[in-house]
């Protein structure tokens, strides 16, 4: 009968249809039936028994039931609920696909035992054989997963991932896109379960898949689920400490491999764009800054590690999408004004971005700052602390190509300082603290400094003359900052400036003179000096010393200008004389630079430190430029400066006149041992322990501590406390010096120029009225006729024909010359001028020309006057003409 089922000993005839040849289904134990199916879904039905036929109902104890049969039993039950089989014969396990069975034994009956390694083993052979099915295992292994998730069998749900990671890591590159959409359908689904296991679970998956190389591009994939869901997970709060930092932990992991498998592919989802960083960044940021370093599992810990990977392989155009959110997590956050935690943000970012992308850092800041010039003082003094840093992490590199644009940045800042600390207001309406502002000020001087020092020597040069141009130097920059600044606020600039100039001066190194002291940074720089704000001058006789100071002499010599017992062995002296380029900056500029230093020394409103600011240039200027020519007009600079403390004519305080007296002690005792004689040494400390012994206010370490003892009423000054100028002549003679000795007849005066008649000024308002504010005393009663001045109408003049009364009068008559013919006339006329060159005589021609010569040789004479006249005297007396050097007349042997 075609419907009816071969009989077997322990099954009932009507349980299945009949089956194909050489398939024996299964035998049950006696006494033991299949038991009712259960209802399956809307729409799904089991194909009709034949007629008569019925499947029994019975109970099943699963107690009672063998080992034997129950693993058929829940095969079919299996099958019975989740498949939708084409026809009977699929609810029998044997007849399932193979693949199928395969990852069904993968799984043991307890899931606490684990993955079936055996079968594991079968199944990985399968599927390396016929990578085809690949797709159709991961689907299963999928599906197995859904449905022991949805009935909350957690162990098999693990044991599930675990094939799957198994799978990934051994299939081979070519064929792994087939499993990829469906492990990672699969991690969408633990990610989105509420229990924090299975979102580690995921999250150590996805690690595994991320750290796998890959050879075949993927279109299709998108990783904007996990980059959302991993930075979610690093916000989370739980109530138990511990599972809020492992899911943290996870969640870092996660971002860090999402980083690890989209940087490096073109055709993955772009993870730099800005909607991706807005979401990693500030998830990173969080961790760092809420969690300590206590172990190598912290959040902070796996924060700093994933953050430097993701700035590591940041490439030229995705610095400003990396760095932006930093700056924006600080500002929201009110993160500047504690300093530190943005100070070690940009810290890792410095250290971890490639060398040659720095400057892109930098300028994101420095535009930062400028967007804040509004904020509060504390928020911009933390950018700029910030700067500092990185800055100083940067000295191996560069800068960038706006070097300068760095430092007008900067100096800006400044400005704006000092108009909100003049205002009290830094934003129209909130107030600020003078405190605040300098603390401000002296970041931004510190910022300069360390930006300084990154730039190699001549950019250093061309940051100090660019900050001198912005210092209001008197008579050349009068007006300087905003309106309403006033005076003060333009004094305070100064200040602010200088300090700026002397923090780039201090680490400066150059070895050449005449580059680091041009004339168009020492002339404006000199100027300072006859200012009469002593904050100012302290500022400059401190970037000369160390702008001079090549060897970094400075702090030991400015220790030997309080005392009197100094060992010249501790300096570090060049043994060679100077150099070429030194010898011309000493007949350039020495002769400038001493009569600043005389006309400092006359200021009342000098102190300690001016004196030993003083002693320590002129002790340096000593040490790098040692020859005798420097060293005989340093002692008459000296005898001078004694001369002018003994000098009634000077208001000087008793003061002034004792730190005079012990700045010309202290140089001369320096001096002394530096090369000249020994009877030069002798006289000078017989002049000291005479001072010692009667006038110890004449030494620098009585006079410049806390406490100076001061004679009451005048200053009286034996000789025996004096330097004698004949004594130091005598111990000169016989010497290398003997040959400057005779300049020591002359006493030295420097010369009195407008520059110093301005010199008592009190405000920078005074520069504005120049030419009427001159002091009476070098101001002459008789008018004096004006200096012919050389310009370029004077040599224009000189070289254009006006040799002859003809010559005149055809100008007058705009009549053209014959040379002015050739190009303005007809050739008629041309030819007449050739034909009176070729008929006239030559003595006519010859006496024409020559009347020309003689007039321009005339007019070049009278130039050359101008030339080499010397500058009025300050006593109104012209000195006597020398012999220009172009009509003295040499020997014969002295002409080649």
């Amino acid at each position: 009968m075609p419907g009816t089922l071969p009989r077997f000993p322990s099954m009932p005839s009507s349980f299945l249809s009949s089956l194909p040849r050489g398939i024996n289904p299964p035998s049950l134990p006696r006494g033991i039936s299949l038991p009712s199916l259960p209802s399956m879904p809307r729409g799904v039905t089991i194909p009709s028994l034949p007629r008569g036929m019925s499947l029994p109902r019975v109970s099943v104890a699963m107690s009672s039931v063998t080992e034997a049969p129950r693993r058929l039993l829940q095969d079919c039950c299996s099958v019975l609920d989740h498949q939708t089989p084409a026809g009977l014969c699929c609810c029998c396990w044997a007849l399932r696909p193979r693949y199928k069975r395969l990852v069904d034994n993968i799984f043991p009956e307890d899931p606490e035992d684990g993955l079936v390694k055996a079968n594991m083993e079968k199944l990985t052979f399968f599927a390396l054989s016929a990578p085809e099915k690949l797709d159709r295992i991961a689907a299963y292994l999928s599906e197995r997963l859904t449905r022991e998730l949805n009935r909350h069998r957690y162990g098999y749900v693990c044991i599930a991932m675990e094939a799957m990671e198994q799978l990934l890591l051994a299939c081979h590159c070519q064929s792994i896109n087939l499993l990829v959409e469906s492990f990672l359908s699969t991690l969408r689904l633990l990610l989105e379960a509420d229990k924090p296991h299975l979102h580690i679970l995921a999250t150590n998956s996805f690690v595994k898949f991320a750290n796998i190389e890959e050879d075949t591009p993927s279109y299709h994939r998108s990783y904007d689920f996990f980059v959302s869901r991993f930075s979610e997970m690093c916000h989370t709060e739980h109530e138990d400490t511990d599972i809020q930092n492992k899911i943290r932990v996870s969640g870092i992991r996660g971002l860090q491999g999402v980083v690890r498998k989209t940087v490096d592919d073109e055709l993955q989802v772009n993870i730099w764009e800005p909607r991706h960083m807005e979401q990693i960044v500030p998830a990173l940021l969080v961790n760092l800054q809420q969690h300590t370093h206590t172990n190598s599992e912290s959040p902070a810990e796996q924060t700093e590690v994933c953050f430097r990977e993701l700035l590591g392989r940041a490439a030229y155009g995705h610095i400003t999408n990396a760095v932006r959110p930093v700056l924006m997590h600080l500002d929201s956050h009110s993160l500047w004004e504690g300093r530190s935690f943005a100070v070690q943000c940009f810290q890792i970012i410095m250290y971890s971005i490639q060398p040659q992308h720095s400057h892109l850092v930098i300028q994101q800041l420095l535009g930062h700052l400028d967007a804040n010039s509004r904020s509060p003082a504390s928020v911009r003094a933390g950018i700029v602390e910030v700067l500092s840093e990185a800055a100083a992490i940067e000295a191996t590199g560069s800068v960038g190509p706006t070097v300068l644009e760095v430092f007008n940045t900067l100096l800006r800042q400044l400005r704006q300082s000092v108009d909100y600390q003049l205002t009290g207001y830094y934003d129209g309406k909130r107030e600020t603290t003078s405190s605040e502002e300098k603390t401000l000020q002296d970041a931004v001087i510190k910022t300069i400094g360390s930006f300084a020092n990154t730039l190699p020597v001549y950019q250093r040069s061309e940051v100090m003359l660019f900050i001198m141009g912005r210092i209001p130097v008197p008579g050349m920059y009068p007006a300087l900052g905003s309106p309403n600044a006033g005076f003060e606020g333009s004094r305070m600039i100064q200040v602010m400036l200088l300090k700026s100039l002397l923090q780039v001066s201090e680490r400066y190194g150059s070895s050449n003179l005449l580059t680091a002291l041009p004339s168009s940074f020492l002339e404006p720089l000199l100027s300072f000096t006859l200012m009469e704000d002593p904050e100012i001058r302290l500022l400059v006789l401190s970037i000369l010393t160390s702008l001079i100071d090549r060897r970094h002499n400075a702090p030991r010599l400015t220790a030997a200008a309080a005392s009197v017992t100094f060992d010249v062995s501790v300096l570090q002296r060049k043994e060679d004389r100077c150099s070429r380029q030194d010898n011309l900056f000493i007949r350039k500029h020495a002769q400038r630079l001493y009569r600043h230093i005389y006309l400092t020394c006359k200021e009342e409103s000098s102190g300690r430190s001016h004196y030993q600011a003083l002693c320590a240039l002129l002790a340096v200027v000593c040490v790098e430029l040692t020859n005798e020519e420097v060293t005989v007009d340093l002692i008459r600079l000296v005898l001078a400066l004694q001369e002018l403390a003994l000098s009634n004519q000077e208001c000087l305080s008793v003061f002034n006149r004792c730190g005079v007296h012990a700045v010309c002690a202290a140089f001369l005792l320096l001096l002394s041992q530096l090369g000249p004689p020994p009877p030069l040494h002798q006289h000078v400390t017989q002049v000291i322990e005479s001072r010692q012994s009667s006038a110890p206010h004449l030494l620098p370490q009585d006079l410049f501590c806390d406490k100076p003892r001061l004679p009451e009423g005048e200053l009286k000054v034996d000789e025996d406390f004096l330097f004698a100028q004949s004594k130091i002549c005598e111990a000169l003679t016989g010497s290398s010096y003997s040959a400057h000795a005779e300049r020591f007849n002359t006493p030295y005066t420097p010369q009195i120029t407008d520059e110093d008649r301005l010199s008592k000024r009190k405000s920078i308002g005074d520069v504005i009225s120049l030419q009427i504010d001159m002091d009476p005393e070098y101001c002459d009663t008789e008018q004096k006729p004006q200096t012919e001045q050389i310009t370029f109408e004077t040599l224009k003049n000189a070289i254009e024909d006006r040799g002859s009364v003809a010559e005149d009068e055809r100008r007058r008559m705009q009549i053209p010359r014959p040379c002015d013919l050739l190009t303005t006339v007809t050739p008629c006329l041309v030819v007449k001028v050739v034909e009176k060159f070729q008929t006239a005589p030559f003595e006519e021609i010859a006496a024409q020309c020559g009347a020309r010569t003689s007039l321009l040789q005339s007019k070049l004479d009278h130039i050359f006057d101008l030339i080499i006249r010397p500058p009025p005297s300050p006593s109104g007396h012209s000195p006597p003409r020398s012999t220009p050097l172009y009509e003295m007349k040499f020997p014969d042997l002295c002409v080649y």
